[in-house]
């Protein structure tokens, strides 16, 4: 699955949020870092949403057709 980001730079770093999961944020020093990090923070959110419904498992794959 693609989601959409928004990468902002500042003086401290770079700030990261994901445009299709509501309050998923994240951060890092570098570009990369907050790449990194968005992975991290959208497997997370992901996880958290399919608990919280009541999913039993959840399986993310990619396939080739």
């Amino acid at each position: 699955m693609n989601y959409r980001i928004r990468l902002l730079e500042t003086d401290e770093g770079w700030s990261v949020s994901c445009l299709d999961l509501p309050g998923c944020h994240s951060q890092g020093a570098s570009r990369t870092e907050a790449l990194e990090a968005i992975r991290e923070a959208i497997a997370d959110w992901l996880a958290v949403e399919v608990e919280e419904s009541g999913v039993k498992s959840t399986e993310t794959l990619e396939i080739a057709v």
